[in-house]
């Protein structure tokens, strides 16, 4: 995968730029670093040796938890190509996510500012990557940005990412060294991404979306990355869109949307070729109100951390309001039925229009259902860019299979025309800022306060396009009598709101943490015991 990405290549010529690292503050930036892909490459290959003459084995574990400078990719890909596992995460999970994640995968050693935050493996820090390059410099000219890669197949394991499921706790998703070649398919089918682009991500390193839509794939066809580690106020993208010269920007729609009520300066969003979204739904009103803006397109993308994406719009299928498009060409996907005991079989139907050998058609569909009847998606496992498996866990990778296919979990419909439409999950998974995230994990933590009896959570929409994480809670005996009043006193209810939201903050990453708290007498609940989290999405009216 690294040798795909930043290995010696004749679309990869060693003085062109490959990575722009914008510096922020105060809601500005506030400097650039250019890397040319010779750096680039003699950077990696520095970090695949710091990191075996560290002691860190091939096949072991790299934790990463760092801000999103250059030393992120840097280690990133100089663990994959040494033959290490990378795992990246977010530098908002709390010090016990944390330790769960290092302790889950039996880490070798963790990527961390300070060597004191490590919850027990020994510590890489940015300070051991410079000396690991200033070791190199003086013979770097003379080598060249040759590379020792390890001998790794395409199925050996690269980089696994942790992401929120139906159970309380994160899983693990393994991706192999071939998950960069498995995501040709979106450079056509999604990017329109070719050598000369300029790729602005608005995420996180940590995040798929991001390693993949911002690093992976302008590196691999030789394009330019650029990378922000500033504040994420909303204008200052269009001063990087000008000084970088960006051609395609790549954020989830609350970025576009906060972006077009800033009142910021749009007119440099003019120069983009255009953007790309995914990570929740696009009100088809954010991408019409995106279009008036700025006369660019705005492409919406269908995937999961498994796989990434694999149903777009692009620049040759238009997009349609209310889908995120049809699968991209060189994809098999299904539409299977929710009912688990029903046969996946079923024929494959050619979607309308759709020529052999034409890069802008789309993929094919095994149309198990009627036009129109929601079922199940699913992807051919037989996609190179489909996870190796969720680490260690046996039982959920059985769960997520049927026959030759793997469930993604969405719930979707095809249209006559081959457009498909989202009705949602099939399970309780919640989406926060683009990142899935587990009821379960939230509702055990607000638990944990001595005010809250029990909790259940959903994801609901409070206004057209925008959907948030709300907390919905029973009291324990014990609370506060002025949350009980009737009418409930006001002020009591706003300073718990608050306490409870800070209780949450103090033990969850910030994109998990509930932004409403609605106290009920109930949870809703089956016959045998498990929350109706269906209802619970039903009463968004309430906290509008």
């Amino acid at each position: 995968m690294s040798r795909y990405c930043v290995g010696p290549a004749p679309h990869r010529p060693p003085d062109k730029v490959g990575l722009i690292v914008a510096h922020g503050g105060a809601g500005q930036a506030a400097g650039y670093e250019q890397w040319r892909y010779g750096e680039l490459a003699q950077a990696v290959g520095a970090c695949a040796r710091g990191l075996l003459d560290a002691g860190i084995r091939p096949g072991e574990r790299l934790v990463l938890r760092l801000p999103g400078q250059s030393t992120y990719p840097l280690l990133f890909f100089g663990a994959i190509a040494a033959g290490i596992v990378a795992v990246p995460t977010s530098s908002q999970l709390t010090p016990r996510e944390f330790r769960f994640v290092v302790e889950d995968c039996r880490a070798a050693a963790v990527a961390v500012e300070d060597p004191a935050s490590s919850p027990g493996p020994p510590a890489i820090t940015p300070q051991d990557v410079a000396a690991w390059r200033r070791r190199e410099a003086p013979d770097a000219a003379a080598r060249g940005p040759a590379i020792a890669f390890a001998d790794t197949a395409a199925d050996d394991p690269a980089f696994l990412v942790y992401t929120s499921g139906t159970t309380g706790s994160p899983k693990g998703v393994l991706h192999a060294q071939r998950s960069a070649w498995g995501r040709r398919p979106m450079y056509a089918g999604w990017y329109g991404l070719g050598p000369t682009d300029v790729v602005l991500h608005a995420g996180a390193l940590n995040w798929t979306y991001t390693l993949g839509v911002g690093l992976t794939d302008p590196w691999a066809v030789g394009a330019t990355a650029v990378v922000y580690d500033g504040p994420r106020d909303p204008a200052v993208w269009p001063q990087l869109i000008a000084a970088t010269g960006a051609t395609i920007f790549a954020a989830v729609p609350g970025v576009f949307r906060q972006l077009l009520n800033s009142g910021a300066d749009l007119t440099p969003l003019r120069g983009l070729r255009h953007a790309l979204t995914a990570g929740e739904a696009l009100a088809p009103s954010v991408r019409q109100d995106w279009i008036d803006a700025t006369g660019t397109d705005l492409f919406e993308a269908l995937g999961m951390s498994e796989i990434s994406t694999f149903v777009s719009s692009s620049p040759t299928t238009p997009s349609k309001p209310g889908s995120p498009g049809r699968p991209q060409p060189g994809r098999r996907i299904a539409v299977l039925p929710a009912a688990t005991g029903e046969s996946p079989q079923g024929l494959i139907r050619d979607q309308p229009g759709a020529d052999q050998g034409d890069p802008g058609d789309p993929g094919p569909v095994d149309v198990l259902l009627p036009d129109g009847e929601v079922g199940l998606l699913a992807v051919h496992r037989s996609d190179p860019g489909l996870m190796l498996g969720y680490w260690e866990r046996p039982q959920e990778d059985a769960d997520s299979t049927r026959g030759e296919w793997f469930v993604s979990g969405d719930l979707v419909h095809i249209e006559p025309d081959g457009y498909l439409v989202h009705h949602g999950r099939d399970d309780d998974v919640m989406t926060s800022m683009g990142y899935r995230v587990s009821p379960l994990e939230v509702e055990a933590v607000l638990c944990h306060h001595p005010a809250v009896a029990e909790a259940g959570c959903a994801e609901v929409e409070v206004k057209p396009g925008v959907r948030i994480i709300t907390a919905y809670v029973v009291l324990a005996p014990d609370a506060d009598p002025a949350l009980r009043t009737d009418p409930p006193d006001a002020a009591a209810v706003a300073d718990f709101e608050r306490e409870l939201i800070a209780h949450a903050h103090d033990e969850l990453a910030g994109y998990k943490c509930p932004r409403r708290i609605k106290l009920i007498d109930a949870l809703p609940r089956t016959a045998n015991g498990k929350i109706r989290r269906r209802e619970l999405r039903l009463s968004a009216r309430d906290v509008q």
